[in-house]
């Protein structure tokens, strides 16, 4: 059974200055982004929280604090002062912290309770890494300039990066990982000096550990920009108006 959930929350969010100057705060729908994360994760089952802050941290941590004690939610947060740096550098800082296997998100991507229950579902082997992954090539609430695309044979992934041209997926930024993604992007970085999530997952596609999960039947959005907080905000006032 796994347990704990790690959100990456380090990262300036410019894309998203126009709503507030610190993503994880942003409210969606009267919500903050990085509260509407650990909900829809502790609703599929997962019982406790690592966050990797970094960009104006104290301000950020002082809110986890308060919202951990409010909402009687385990929440742990780590520090990551390299949050400049790729996103790969604030999981591994929760490498001492999390045993065993887990899920990994980032802070700004709003998704169902259902894609994490059918990512933690999903038989894996030890040694793999899975990620939670759409098919959906129209799926309108995707910014194809920013997302990133996965290209799959079966539930192999076979490549992953932000500027692959031959693609028949998308990256929700849900996966469910163990020691293995901290060895790939540690392995990666040492080869191309790509400390990214992406680089990683790239290493273990390479050995075929890295596997695609089709999620393409829940809702998730990457809310990193004005136009897809937009997109978010319609779809949850649909959703509770029963028209999703």
């Amino acid at each position: 059974m796994i347990r704990d959930l790690l959100i990456v929350a380090a990262g300036e969010g410019t894309r998203l200055k126009a709503k507030g100057d610190l993503k994880p705060l942003v409210e969606l729908a009267g919500k903050p982004l990085i509260e509407h994360a650990l909900e829809a994760a502790f609703a599929a089952g997962l019982t406790r929280a690592t966050i990797v802050v970094g960009y104006n941290a104290a301000v950020l941590r002082e809110f986890l604090d308060g919202l951990s004690r409010t909402r009687d939610w385990p929440v742990q947060v780590i520090e990551n002062p390299d949050y400049q740096l790729a996103n790969g550098l604030s999981v591994l800082k929760a490498k001492e912290h999390i045993e065993g296997r887990f899920c990994l998100a980032m802070c700004d991507h709003f998704v169902e309770p259902s894609l994490y229950t059918k990512l933690m579902t999903y038989p894996l082997a030890k040694d793999e890494v899975g990620l939670a992954v759409d098919t959906r090539l129209d799926n309108r609430f995707v910014d194809l300039n920013d997302v990133t695309k996965v290209r799959l044979r079966g539930d192999r992934i076979l490549s992953i990066g932000k500027e692959l041209k031959v693609f028949n997926g998308y990256d929700t930024g849900v996966f469910v990982a163990g020691p293995a993604l901290f060895d790939a992007i540690e392995d990666y970085s040492k080869q191309a000096g790509d400390f990214s999530i992406s680089g990683g997952m790239e290493f273990l596609a390479a050995q075929r550990k890295a596997v695609a999960v089709d999620v393409s039947d829940s809702f998730w959005i990457d809310v990193d920009c004005p136009k897809m907080h937009g997109l978010a905000t319609e779809w949850l006032a649909s959703s509770q108006n029963g028209a999703a």
